[in-house]
């Protein structure tokens, strides 16, 4: 992709009619508007001047130095230079930087002139002023509630970050940069939109009328490396012994629904899980936004595609889901079961595609499955309760269920097999469950532990080979 293009797609339009915000100096009086660093097209840019008033940054604000040299920059480089290649843009512009201020004599010290470069390069290169954020890894969830309230989640924590936009319009040139290159659009017809960044981080925009605190932009990050079984050890969210209980599921091609409220880890655990699948198997995964990352090399990834606006091409995943059966999948992986797809996961898992996966959202593995009934009656089917409970219990095998505590950890809680019917009642076994022990300097504090039960589908997962031992499970030894 040229330079001239991305640059292009992150400039924003407002409603016929209406003006940019003006930007305010220190002093209090209207400064023009930093169309540059909101991501404007290069020809736009070059017939829309910012006036320079002097060439030291003492006689006017950060902001007009900050435009001038950006404006300047961006008029000499090569519209055709490709910005794919990170590093070498990046050297091409600090070559061009340095010499754009010593030819205006614009003196600076070496923490300012770093300050500078940083912002001017993530306005061309990144995401503006969420780059620094999206950079630090200690940073899991982005939140922005217009362009002057940013915060961040750390380490479980929400807290508020001293980042600001210029004004609503630089928000909008920063999401539309995010969903252009995804073919999805957002707008006063579709003012709402899931999307993804190129590392996989999911990202939810909304924008006015639907928001009145102006746009609103969410964005869940992914971990650069991902997260692997030995840290979810270490961070406490499970332990060795159920780990090496679900490895053998998986392997055994159990039905797994992993479930859990918002931000509990139900993404990042189904990643995990799959990384448990033998690699000669053929995976297909299907999702809103692609962000599952398996390491294996069989893997084929569909996306959902909203409507365009011609209120055409719409594919859902219910469609996905019933095109995958037609390409032979050994399993299938759907990121997030929210609606009728429910029914059509259900039928695969009841017709040979056994060990398949999904993520749902509940309170408790009770209510994943009262969940699972409505999606499925979503579907529009006339079917009776019965049918659809015989159904689920026949389709999951293991519900895993995650929460988020209140000192913002994650923590795995219960490990429940389906074990069948009763009745017109579906019947589940607490395999594991989490035992809170206290609550000690702002920790929650406990240990997922066996309950003494064995699943009954045990003999399933000893005809794949696999023989755990009866510890595992607090039997016959000590309870972990």
């Amino acid at each position: 992709m040229s330079l001239l293009k991305r640059i292009e797609q992150g400039q924003g339009r407002l409603p016929e009619g209406q003006q940019p915000a003006k930007s305010v100096s220190s002093s209090g009086a209207p400064v023009a508007p930093d169309t540059a660093s909101e991501g404007g097209g290069l020809s736009s840019l070059q017939t829309r001047r910012v006036s320079a008033p002097s060439t030291t940054p003492q006689a006017g604000t950060y902001f007009d130095l900050k435009t001038r040299v950006q404006n300047k920059l961006l008029s000499e480089l090569d519209p055709s230079m490709d910005i794919t290649k990170t590093e070498e843009v990046r050297r091409t512009i600090m070559g061009m930087f340095e010499q754009i201020l010593n030819e205006e004599n614009i003196v600076l010290s070496r923490p300012e002139r770093q300050r500078l470069f940083e912002q001017i390069a993530a306005e061309i290169l990144g995401f503006g002023p969420l780059q620094p954020l999206l950079d630090d890894d200690s940073i899991s969830e982005i939140m922005v509630n217009g362009p002057k309230n940013i915060y961040v989640e750390r380490k479980g924590k929400l807290v508020r970050v001293p980042v600001a936009f210029e004004g609503n319009d630089h928000v909008m040139r920063i999401i539309d940069r995010i969903v252009a290159p995804l073919g999805r659009r957002i707008d006063e017809s579709s003012p709402y939109v899931d999307a993804r960044l190129p590392d996989g981080s999911r990202v939810n925009a909304v924008i006015p009328p639907i928001s009145l605190v102006g746009p609103v932009l969410t964005i869940r990050k992914f971990s650069r490396s991902p997260i692997t079984v030995e840290q979810l050890i270490q961070f406490g969210t499970i332990t060795a012994e159920s780990v090496e209980f679900l490895k053998a599921c998986v392997i055994g091609r159990l039905n797994i629904v992993v479930s859990g409220g918002t931000g509990s880890g139900k993404t990042t655990l189904l990643n995990v899980l799959s990384g448990f699948i033998p690699s000669d198997e053929r995976i297909l995964t299907i999702e809103n936004a692609a962000e599952l990352q398996l390491r294996q090399e069989h893997v084929v990834t569909l996306e959902s595609r909203p409507a365009n606006i011609e209120g055409r091409g719409n594919i859902t995943i219910r469609d996905l889901v019933n095109n995958a059966l037609r390409m032979r999948p050994e399993r299938i992986i759907v990121g997030e079961c929210r609606g009728e797809e429910a029914l059509d996961m259900l039928q695969a898992m009841n017709t040979g595609h056994d060990g398949s996966m999904t993520t749902a959202h509940s309170n408790s593995p009770r209510d994943t499955l009262s969940r699972m009934e409505t999606m499925t009656l979503m579907a529009g089917m006339d079917l009776p309760i019965r049918a659809i409970r015989e159904q689920i219990s026949a389709a999951v095998d293991l519900i895993v269920h995650q929460e988020r505590m209140r000192d913002g950890t994650r923590k795995v809680v219960n490990i429940t097999e389906v074990s069948g019917m009763e009745g017109d009642i579906i019947t589940t076994t607490d395999i594991f469950t989490f035992e809170q022990t206290g609550y000690e300097n702002g920790k929650v504090m406990g240990r997922l532990r066996p309950t003494g039960l064995r699943p009954k589908f045990m003999d399933k997962i000893e005809a794949s080979g696999i023989h755990l031992p009866p510890s595992i499970f607090g039997v016959g030894g000590r309870r972990y």
